[in-house]
C-alpha cells in the first residue's frame, strides 16, 4: 500500500472512531471534544505508537480548525437572539476575559507559586471559553433566548483578544518582545476593531454578490459561504487585524444575511466544523503524551481549575454582567457553563511553538485543567440549570426552513418541516392563511407524498413544499413559526414575529387601544378551545 493510501485509511478508520466515540459521548452528556482526545492519546506513543512531535504544524492545523470552528459558530448565530445580549457578551468577551486573566494570574503566582511569565501565560490561556464546547452542550438545556445567547456570543467573541494576549505574552516571556502594557493593549484594540470591520466588509460583500450570482447547485452555496468567512480570515490578517473576530463576524453577517439554501449551509458548515474539531483533538491527543505527566503538573492543573471555576470565572461574570439586570440565579449558572475546551490547549500550543523554556510542562497543565473540570462541568450542566430554576419549560423547536430560488418565475421554493411538539400539527392548509399567490404543492408525509388541499391536516413529521413569490418569502417564513409556537389563532393572543427565516418567536403585549372586553375574552377562549381540536 503507498504512504498516501495508507494514510487516507487510516484517517477514514479514525473519523469512523470518533463518530462512535461522538455517540459514547452523548449517551453519557459529555462534550464529544473530550473522548477525540482520547483517540489521539490511544493513538499515540501509549497506544498504537505514533509519534507527533511537530509543534510547529500542531500549532498551524490549530489555528486553521479554529478558524472553521468560529465560521460554522458564526453561521448558525441568529442575530435577532444575540442582538439582545450583545452587550454583556461583548464585556464578557473583552472586560471579562481581562478580569479574569488579571485574577488568574495573581492566583497562580501567590496561591500556586508560579512565576509572574508563567502565571500571566496560564491566565491568558484559560481566560477565554470554548465556542465548540459551549455550543454543543449548553444545545442540549433548554434555556432562555437571552442567557444562552450571552454565553454563545460571548464564546464566539472571545478568542480573538487572548489569541493576541497569549502571542504577546509568549514574545515576552522567550525574550523576542519588551513592549509595555500600554502599547500591548493599545495593538490589541486596535487589531479587534480592524478585525471587526473587516469581517463587517466581507460579509456584506458577501450577501451582495450571493444574491445577485444564481448557483447551479445548493451545496454550492454552502461551500461559498464557508469560503467568505475564511476569506474574511486572510484579508484580517494580511492587513494586520484580528483575523479571528474577523471570520467570525463574517460568519454572523452572512447566515443571517437572508439568502438561499440557509438550512443546507448550516448543515454543511456544521460538518465541516465536526471534521476539525476530530482532526484537531486527535492531533492534540498525539501531542500529549502521558508518560511525560507528574503529580506536580497533575496536582497544579487541579488546583488552577479549581480557583479558576470557583473564584476568577464568577467575579468576571458578576463584573461584567450584574450591571444588565440578571438573576443571581442566572449568574451563577453562567459561571458554572464556562467550559474550556480547544481554545485553551490550542493557545497552549503556541509557547511550545516558539520553544519557550519548560512549554511542555505548560502544555501539560492545561491539558489536565481541561480534561477535569469538562468531565465535571459539562455532564452537571442540565442539572445546574434544574436546581437554578433557569430551564425555559416553554422553549420549542423552531419550523425549520430552507429556501431555494426558482428563477423562471420569480419564485421561491420553501421547505418547511412539522417538529415534534409543533402546534402545526392538527393545523389545515386552510388556516395557514399564506398570503395570496402562495401554493402549498407537496406535502411529504412518511415513505409517500401528495398534494395538499384546503382542508388537509397537517400531522407531526410533515415536510412541505410552498412555491412562494420572492417578495412573500419573509412573511410566509414567520407565519409558519407563529403558528408552529403559537397555534392556528396565535395572532389573536398577540404572538408576532419580526424575524428573517431563523428567529425564533418573540410575544408581544397587546397595547391598551387593542384591549379586548371580558364578554368577548370569554367568547375568544371557547372559539380557541374548539379550534385547537383537530379535525381529521
Amino acid at each position: 500500500m503507498q504512504p498516501a493510501d495508507l494514510a487516507l485509511f487510516l484517517g477514514a478508520v479514525v473519523v469512523l472512531l470518533a463518530a462512535f466515540a461522538a455517540r459514547i459521548g452523548t449517551r453519557l452528556g459529555l462534550p464529544a471534544l473530550l473522548l477525540f482526545l482520547l483517540v489521539g492519546m490511544l493513538l499515540g506513543p501509549i497506544g498504537f505508537g505514533i509519534n507527533f512531535n511537530d509543534l510547529a504544524g500542531a500549532h498551524a492545523i490549530g489555528f486553521a480548525a479554529l478558524v472553521l470552528v468560529l465560521a460554522e459558530g458564526g453561521l448558525s448565530t441568529n442575530w435577532k437572539d444575540i442582538r439582545p445580549a450583545l452587550a454583556p457578551a461583548a464585556l464578557l468577551a473583552t472586560v471579562g476575559v481581562g478580569v479574569c486573566f488579571g485574577v488568574m494570574t495573581l492566583l497562580g503566582h501567590y496561591v500556586l507559586g508560579l512565576h509572574w511569565s508563567v502565571a500571566a501565560l496560564l491566565g491568558a490561556a484559560t481566560a477565554p471559553t470554548d465556542s465548540a464546547a459551549v455550543f454543543s452542550v449548553l444545545r442540549g438545556v433548554s434555556l432562555p433566548n437571552h442567557l444562552r445567547s450571552v454565553l454563545e456570543a460571548e464564546s464566539g467573541l472571545n478568542d480573538a483578544p487572548t489569541v493576541l494576549v497569549v502571542i504577546a505574552l509568549t514574545g515576552v516571556a522567550t525574550g523576542e518582545s519588551n513592549a509595555g502594557v500600554l502599547p500591548l493593549l493599545g495593538s490589541i484594540a486596535v487589531q479587534l476593531i480592524g478585525g471587526i470591520l473587516v469581517g463587517l466588509l466581507v460579509g456584506w460583500v458577501a450577501g451582495k454578490v450571493s444574491r445577485r450570482i444564481t448557483l447551479p447547485s445548493g451545496n454550492l452555496y454552502a461551500i461559498a459561504a464557508m469560503a467568505w468567512a475564511v476569506t474574511a480570515y486572510g484579508t484580517g490578517a494580511w492587513i494586520g487585524v484580528s483575523g479571528f473576530s474577523a471570520v467570525y463576524i463574517a460568519a454572523v453577517v452572512i447566515g443571517n444575511g437572508d439568502l438561499p439554501y440557509q438550512h443546507t449551509t448550516r448543515s454543511f458548515s456544521e460538518g465541516i466544523a465536526w471534521i476539525c474539531q476530530i482532526g484537531l483533538f486527535v492531533m492534540l491527543g498525539l501531542l500529549a503524551n502521558p508518560d511525560r505527566l507528574t503529580w506536580g503538573s497533575v496536582g497544579v492543573g487541579i488546583a488552577a481549575g479549581l480557583l479558576l471555576t470557583l473564584v476568577a470565572r464568577p467575579v468576571a461574570v458578576a463584573a461584567c454582567t450584574i450591571w444588565f439586570g440578571f438573576e443571581r440565579n442566572e449568574l451563577l449558572f453562567m459561571s458554572w457553563a464556562g467550559l474550556r475546551g480547544a481554545v485553551p490547549i490550542i493557545l497552549a500550543t503556541i509557547p511550545m511553538a516558539s520553544n519557550m523554556d519548560r512549554a511542555d510542562k505548560f502544555f501539560d497543565v492545561i491539558l489536565v485543567l481541561v480534561v477535569v473540570f469538562t468531565c465535571i462541568q459539562a455532564p452537571t450542566l442540565p442539572a445546574a440549570a434544574d436546581i437554578l430554576g433557569v430551564v425555559d419549560p416553554q422553549m420549542a423547536k423552531d419550523v425549520s426552513i430552507e429556501v431555494a430560488p426558482l428563477d423562471e418565475i420569480a419564485a421561491d421554493l420553501l421547505q418547511a418541516d412539522v417538529p415534534k411538539g409543533s402546534r402545526l400539527a392538527g393545523v389545515t392548509i386552510r388556516e395557514l392563511r399564506l398570503p395570496r399567490n402562495c401554493v402549498v404543492s407537496l406535502i411529504i408525509r412518511g415513505d409517500r407524498s401528495f398534494t395538499p388541499h384546503a382542508g388537509t391536516v397537517l400531522e407531526q413529521g410533515d415536510e412541505l413544499l410552498i412555491v412562494v413569490p420572492q417578495g412573500k418569502r419573509r412573511t410566509v417564513a414567520e407565519r409558519l413559526i407563529e403558528i408552529s409556537r403559537g397555534g392556528r389563532l396565535a395572532r389573536w393572543h398577540g404572538l408576532r414575529v419580526q424575524t428573517g427565516l431563523r428567529s425564533r418567536c418573540a410575544r408581544v403585549p397587546v397595547s391598551p387601544r387593542r384591549a379586548v372586553p371580558p364578554a368577548t375574552r370569554v367568547w375568544m377562549e371557547s372559539v380557541r378551545e374548539m379550534a385547537d381540536t383537530p379535525t381529521r
